[in-house]
């Protein structure tokens, strides 16, 4: 009873669940199998209440595309961290996909956000300003054309890890790098 009074009394409490519940359905079954009684029966609220905040199902789907966005900006946010701490090498990059991709619900989230992104040109801002971002800290250290074939090579691992029981090991990812990293052998040769 005391949890239907708190929801009663904050709102934004509420809307926050509903878009955390329909954020969660996303990344199990993709941004257009939810609907809106999906959505209330996981978050545990009336049919009503859904369609009280967003009047409609795509106002709740952006939503919780936007909310699964934040998680992904905020683990790019980590990830660069690490990255100026630790250098731009193969092994430090590789090192880092590698544990990301031990978090299943991350890349499934990464995988609903892109997904999305291929019919929603908003979303596709987002996914491109991610893979710019990977670029942008990259292309310091090994180039702009090095750093955006290593983001596209990284976006390949997340979606390998996808629709394979195991991720790629960090070492095949490393020497993958490496290899594309690495300046042209006319480039080495001349240092």
């Amino acid at each position: 009873m005391a949890e239907a009074q708190r929801r009663r009394r904050d709102p934004e409490a509420r809307r926050r669940e509903i878009v955390t519940a329909a954020a969660e359905l996303i990344v199990e079954i993709g941004v257009d199998a939810i609907t809106h009684r999906k959505v209330a029966s996981r978050a545990g609220v009336p049919l009503g209440a859904t369609t009280q905040y967003f009047a409609t199902l795509d106002d709740l789907r952006e939503a919780a595309v936007r909310a699964l966005a934040e998680e992904i900006e905020s683990r790019i946010e980590v990830t660069r961290a690490a990255v100026v701490a630790d250098g731009v090498t193969p092994e430090g990059l590789a090192r880092l996909i590698h544990e990301g991709l031990a978090d299943a619900r991350a890349v499934q989230a990464d995988r609903a956000v892109v997904t999305a992104a291929v019919h929603d040109p908003r979303v596709r801002e987002l996914a491109r300003h991610w893979s710019d971002e990977v670029v942008g800290f990259i292309a310091p250290v090994h180039g702009p054309d090095r750093a955006r074939a290593a983001a596209v090579f990284i976006d390949g691992v997340l979606w390998h890890a996808q629709i394979h029981d195991e991720p790629l090991d960090e070492s095949l990812i490393r020497d993958a790098l490496a290899g594309i990293l690495a300046p042209p052998a006319s480039t080495a040769a001349s240092v």
